[in-house]
């Protein structure tokens, strides 16, 4: 976003006494603590591979780093609220003792979860259900007081693939992002990030429009995240795998800071990087 643009976004986030500046784009590493993630790639169990991977996405450049237990992806297994739980807080505690500088996510739509994980050292909240899950969630985010990351999905992982069905997509979105926003700041919340959710209820031509008028969204004057990490939306279209995606999501990515993105939600955090370090170098004076 240029810096004399009419909408001005907030730009710094306090991530539970860590400051967290937007005003550049920054990314946010994947680190899935699941056995069914999309992208084989992506998935970690052991303690010891947890934090060599946490490590070197801190290397490469993470800002944040986004740990989640539960696979969101179309048709995944549901599991316990309390086997959540105990995936993601060892792995929450071992990378907030061995890097405490860090700034770590929970990928959770559960209120139990969040109260857990922030407990063992997390400072954001990723909720890919927007709080439409858990009525409990927005209550919680505003006792713990740390940010929020707003994404739009329609239903639940199990069902999301059959509510696609839209009036105008990012008008329906902008509506759901609205009565949100709205609801979590009567509780006091400010420190909210969007994210329009490519993937979660909408069809590979949806995810493409989504991305063509991305920057409507900077109306909302909140920041963006954007997750199209070698998501379907790539490798459906060129027909490939998901571990050959690499080269689509750099080009989407690209897209999506020329479109106003503030963070990138990533498997790869260095070539994330690197996409950052470049399109800064042609557009200087961007957000």
């Amino acid at each position: 976003m240029t810096k004399d643009t009419v909408f001005s976004t907030k730009i710094t986030l306090n991530a539970n006494g860590k400051i967290l500046d937007l005003s550049q784009p920054i990314v946010m590493g994947i680190l899935n603590i699941t056995p069914d993630s999309f992208y084989e790639g992506s998935r970690i169990s052991n303690h010891d591979e947890i934090l060599a991977k946490a490590r070197q996405m801190l290397i490469d450049g993470a800002s944040i780093l986004d740990i989640g237990g539960y696979s969101s992806r179309p048709g995944a297994d549901d599991i316990t609220i309390q086997e959540e739980i105990d995936r993601v807080t060892g792995p929450i505690e071992a990378i907030a003792s061995h890097y405490p500088n860090a700034i770590i996510s929970i990928d959770t739509f559960r209120s139990e979860v969040v109260q857990a994980a922030v407990e063992a050292g997390a400072h954001i909240i990723n909720d890919i259900s927007g709080g439409t899950i858990d009525d409990k969630m927005f209550d919680t985010v505003a006792q713990l007081r740390v940010p929020y990351i707003m994404m739009h999905m329609k239903g639940t992982p199990q069902t999301m693939v059959q509510l696609n069905q839209y009036e105008d997509l990012v008008y329906d979105i902008m509506d759901f992002f609205t009565k949100r926003i709205n609801k979590l700041k009567s509780l006091g919340v400010n420190d909210i990030i969007l994210d329009p959710g490519f993937g979660f209820a909408k069809h590979i031509d949806q995810n493409f429009e989504l991305l063509r008028r991305l920057d409507e969204f900077k109306i909302l004057e909140l920041p963006l995240l954007i997750g199209v990490s070698r998501k379907s939306m790539i490798y459906k279209t060129l027909h490939i795998k998901p571990a050959e995606a690499l080269n689509g999501t750099t080009v989407l990515n690209t897209i999506s800071l020329n479109k106003g993105a503030h963070i990138l939600r990533v498997h790869d955090v260095k070539e994330a990087m690197e996409t950052i370090k470049l399109h800064k170098k042609i557009y200087p004076n961007e957000h």
